[in-house]
């Protein structure tokens, strides 16, 4: 991934809380070519600060096969993003160098990636997952609340997969490199009834800058 240095994020609570707010990642392997796949991963980090993510595909999946042995992996993060108009620069009625941007924030995360098959494995990542997904709402739904035989036939038809974390990296490019007018331009550029939550991560980027 291009690093610029102002927007190179290193801090591990702020890459670690990205992926918790935006669980939903991209993982990508190779296994004849490049394959991708779409699901939500949780993060889990250890007292000597080793990472792992989990989650869970199909079965039924390619990725899945049998023969799988244990591989290098990227999962990809997003956060919130978003277009910038040159509009919103102040410094634009001025000189008119200005141009078209987008800002965001992502992480990517390296590891070794392995399967998981053993049903205890599986009910408890997703006992975890659904608690995770379901904390807040008033009424939240318990995997309890399925029929045993519905969940272990579901449980069955479900392969886990687990990712060693190997390396982190974010980028938050989020306006770090403007002047203090034209950051203040696009947070309320953005926080017009557009993408509030993407002016905030600008506000936050930008303060003290």
């Amino acid at each position: 991934m291009y690093q610029p240095r102002a927007f190179r994020q290193t801090e591990t609570a702020a890459l670690d809380d990205l992926i918790r707010e935006f669980p939903f990642a991209t993982l990508v392997i190779e296994q004849e070519g490049l394959a991708a796949n779409h699901l939500p991963l949780l993060l889990r980090r250890r007292g000597d600060g080793r990472a792992t993510l989990v989650g869970h595909l199909a079965r039924a999946n390619p990725m899945c096969d049998t023969e799988f042995e244990p591989v290098s992996a990227l999962a990809i993060f997003h956060g919130p993003q978003g277009y910038v108009s040159p509009n919103w620069y102040p410094s634009k009625s001025r000189d008119g160098r200005v141009a078209p941007t987008w800002n965001y924030a992502v992480v990517h995360v390296r590891g070794t990636l392995t399967l998981e098959h053993d049903p205890r494995w599986l009910r408890a990542l997703l006992n975890q997952l659904t608690d995770r997904m379901e904390s807040s709402f008033d009424t939240p739904w318990r995997l309890q609340d399925a029929p045993e035989d519905y969940l272990e036939r579901m449980i069955a038809a479900t392969v886990g997969v687990r990712l060693e974390v190997r390396e982190i990296e974010g980028k938050w490019k989020l306006s770090q490199n403007q002047p203090e007018e034209n950051q203040n331009g696009v947070i309320s550029g953005l926080g017009r009834d557009r993408q509030p939550e993407l002016a905030a991560w600008v506000e936050k980027a930008t303060a003290g800058r």
